[in-house]
């Protein structure tokens, strides 16, 4: 069996999930990682006390690390609760036994703030239950800081070992903190991501024409409402209303499918040509809105003439046929003392004219 195998049925012993019906497995797994760091702590210490030559140290983590052993063995075959209140008493006795033995200084009651962080993150409501033991952790904290500070230990360590404790007993706690913060709060991040993600996805069906890929006619308002309002010295802007020629006659000769490949190659040349600051949206059916914000019309125009060009250069293909479309444009320049509604009329007359006078041209 090889390194990889094993680690993964490691990885499948740990996350287990509860024999209970309706219990979070998250919440086993979290204390089951955390008993283990645990474990890792007290073998640590164990050592530390076996290489100072502290017997009495060294079968004080080992007994309690039996313990904790215990515990992690019954998170398979009882209740997500009950194991969660097992570690808070084990790790009870665990605080007030070293506090007794070895004293204050070892910094063992910061274990307390890991008890208190597991028991918040292990159900969800009962906000009673949790503040008012988050109370008497506190209430306990500064119960044992009264009790302990100066109160003379039965088995006095050397400063040199109450230093490596208070080393090993910060790191193993910062330890715990960080994974019970990291395995309770990433499904919410990730969850949040996905909300994100999906809220941008819906706004941008909302905003955007199926077909085409181009925004559609609601975001085309917006954007016109928002540049209405906008009356700084660049926030003039030339609109057109453009259409395919005969695109009813494409639709009639060689059906939809061939007139949607039409509307869809028309919008990529749009989408190739309106780059920075200019907008195009699909207007409705074969109709196109195109605005050049900070553009005069005599500029707008130019732009134009080599998108009307390249439309009438463009082959539309659809199976064995081929056709070339042309379009007219509508261009208008619009005047803030008129309604933006009144510039879009006048583009859209300027468009009929256009149709009137042979199609394939710009009105201006």
């Amino acid at each position: 069996m090889n390194t990889e195998n094993v680690f993964k049925k490691i990885i499948a012993f740990i996350g287990k999930d509860t024999k209970a019906k309706n219990e979070s497995k998250k919440t086993i797994v979290v204390i089951r990682n955390i008993i283990i760091s645990i474990l890792v702590y007290f073998s640590i210490n164990a050592v530390i006390g076996n290489v100072v030559k502290d017997v009495r140290s060294t079968i004080f983590y080992i007994v309690f690390f039996a313990v904790f052993a215990g515990i992690f063995a019954c998170s398979y075959h009882f209740r997500t609760i009950t194991t969660l209140w097992m570690f808070n008493v084990g790790m009870l006795a665990f605080v007030f036994a070293i506090l007794n033995f070895f004293g204050w200084n070892v910094g063992v009651q910061h274990f307390l703030i890991v008890m208190l962080l597991l028991y918040f993150f292990s159900g969800y409501k009962r906000y009673k239950q949790k503040f008012a033991y988050a109370a008497a952790i506190c209430a306990l904290r500064i119960i044992l800081f009264y009790i302990y500070q100066e109160r003379t230990p039965i088995l006095p360590l050397t400063s040199s070992i109450i230093e490596t404790l208070q080393i090993v007993n910060t790191i193993t706690i910062f330890w715990c903190i960080s994974l019970i913060a990291y395995i309770f709060s990433r499904d919410g991040q990730e969850l949040e991501g996905k909300l994100v993600q999906y809220n941008e996805q819906l706004e941008k069906q909302a905003n955007t024409d199926k077909l085409t890929g181009l925004y559609n006619r609601r975001k085309a308002w917006e954007y016109l409402e928002c540049m209405a309002r906008d009356r700084s010295e660049d926030s003039g802007f030339s609109l057109c209303i453009c259409d395919i020629d005969f695109f009813k006659k494409v639709n009639d000769t060689y059906g939809h499918d061939m007139g949607d490949e039409v509307l869809k190659k028309a919008a990529g040349i749009f989408e190739e040509e309106m780059t920075g600051k200019n907008f195009v949206a699909r207007w409705g059916g074969e109709e196109f809105l195109l605005l050049f914000p900070g553009c005069n019309g005599d500029d707008a125009y130019v732009k134009l003439e080599h998108i009307r060009r390249k439309i009438k250069d463009m082959r539309v293909k659809k199976d064995d046929i081929e056709i070339g479309i042309t379009m007219t444009f509508g261009l208008a320049e619009h005047d803030y003392s008129e309604k933006v509604d009144d510039t879009i009329k006048e583009a859209d007359r300027k468009l009929y004219q256009g149709k009137e006078q042979g199609r394939d041209k710009i009105v201006y």
